[in-house]
């Protein structure tokens, strides 16, 4: 049974930043997050432009990343020329599948209940003779103890997620990479379910790389994401693509001069970018959702998501429902994960929660919930009582 204590603190309302979801009521930020409202006039914006190329500038084809590249080293606490656009977490795990020096026998290790797109980039690196090992773990999350157990004079990158997107918990990595810095292995994590809910900053722990999609808790759009890889690991790696509009940064794009038909070696992180980095649909409203995001402060969001999770594990307290989820404040992110005493009910419970108007996951046979800062509690309430009713009538039983 779960076990907490109902808080009764009033909330800032971030709602009014955001659309009205058709009167429902969306607690699936894990799954997709919406648009801010300055989002939408942005990406709305950008569909006038394009409907009237005039409006767009040769400059905007750089600016436009540039400005995005800003906001995400802001996010994570790194410099801007450092990030890599993408279009999803799996863009910037594949950038390191591809670019790494992989010698035949090197190890990547890995969990074998992790999100697949953790996994699949790094399965083409067998066909170089590179072994992934999927780690049966057995327990929520990888220790920095288990983790020293495991690795092998192999082992050259440990890969996961940073928040487990099936229950919640949230991945020491502080702990993990002192681990993997003192064998000389890199450790990457795929930040998506946590980036945006969370504080991470790079330069106070500085993993070997991280990805993260853009369109959950950093409530981008679709097709959205970035990566950030050390400037050292970056540095031994070989680019396998070449795209004729990659510039390094400073350099003026002129579209009259098209230049030399020459891969340049000058590029840094901007010869992992995604093609297409001026993307105006999806970049523009992307970098207005930033801007809204760090004008509210990623640490003031984190601690309304974490009051959300408070309040909804308090109103559950006595019920008959399994917490899945962690319920320590250091071990969660903002994602609550519940089971009815017999699972098979869950689905019949989702479905309740459905027709009453409130969208939750079912993941993995268990009930997710993921609310971000345009909830509020009035919201969770609801949410909370949907499920004791179902409860009270025997579904969770």
């Amino acid at each position: 049974m779960l076990s907490g204590r109902l808080q009764t603190e009033t909330l800032p309302d971030y709602s009014r930043a955001f659309g009205d979801f058709n009167g429902r009521v969306w607690l699936n930020t894990a799954h997709q997050g919406p648009l801010p409202l300055l989002a939408i006039e942005a990406a709305e914006r950008a569909l006038a432009a394009k409907a009237s190329p005039n409006l767009i500038a040769d400059e905007d084809f750089v600016e436009v990343p540039h400005r995005l590249r800003r906001l995400l080293g802001r996010v994570i606490g790194a410099r801007a020329e450092e990030i890599i656009l993408g279009n999803s977490a799996s863009w910037g795990l594949q950038v390191l599948a591809n670019g790494l020096p992989w010698r035949e026998g090197d190890e990547i290790l890995v969990l074998a209940d992790e999100f697949p797109a953790t996994i699949f980039p790094w399965l083409l690196t067998e066909r170089r003779g590179v072994t992934v090992r999927q780690l049966e773990l057995g327990e929520p999350v990888l220790s920095a103890e288990r983790l020293e157990q495991e690795l092998s004079a192999r082992t050259r990158v440990v890969a996961v997620n940073w928040v487990r997107s099936l229950t919640g918990h949230v991945v020491h990595l502080a702990g993990l990479q002192q681990v993997c810095d003192h064998f000389g292995v890199h450790l990457v994590a795929n930040v998506t379910q946590g980036l945006g809910a969370l504080p991470l900053d790079v330069a106070t722990t500085p993993l070997a790389a991280i990805s993260c999609s853009g369109f959950k808790w950093l409530c981008g759009p679709y097709a959205t994401g970035f990566a950030w890889i050390r400037p050292d690991v970056l540095a031994t790696m070989e680019p396998v693509q070449g795209y004729w509009l990659a510039l390094p940064d400073g350099v003026e794009l002129d579209l009259n001069v098209e230049g030399e038909h020459r891969l340049r070696d000058d590029l840094g992180a901007r010869a992992y970018d995604v093609f297409g980095t001026a993307n105006f649909l999806n970049f523009v409203p992307w970098a207005a959702a930033l801007e809204y995001l760090l004008a509210q402060g990623i640490e003031a969001i984190a601690a309304h998501d974490q009051a959300l999770v408070e309040r909804l594990l308090a109103a559950l307290d006595g019920s008959p429902y399994h917490l899945v989820s962690p319920r320590e404040a250091g071990e969660r992110a903002a994602i609550v994960v519940v089971s009815a005493g017999d699972s098979s009910r869950n689905e019949q419970i989702q479905r309740q929660l459905d027709a009453a108007g409130i969208d939750v996951a079912l993941r993995a046979g268990n009930i997710r919930l993921s609310p971000h800062l345009y909830n509020t509690f009035t919201e969770v309430d609801l949410a909370s009582a949907t499920l004791l009713r179902a409860s009270s009538t025997g579904v969770a039983r």
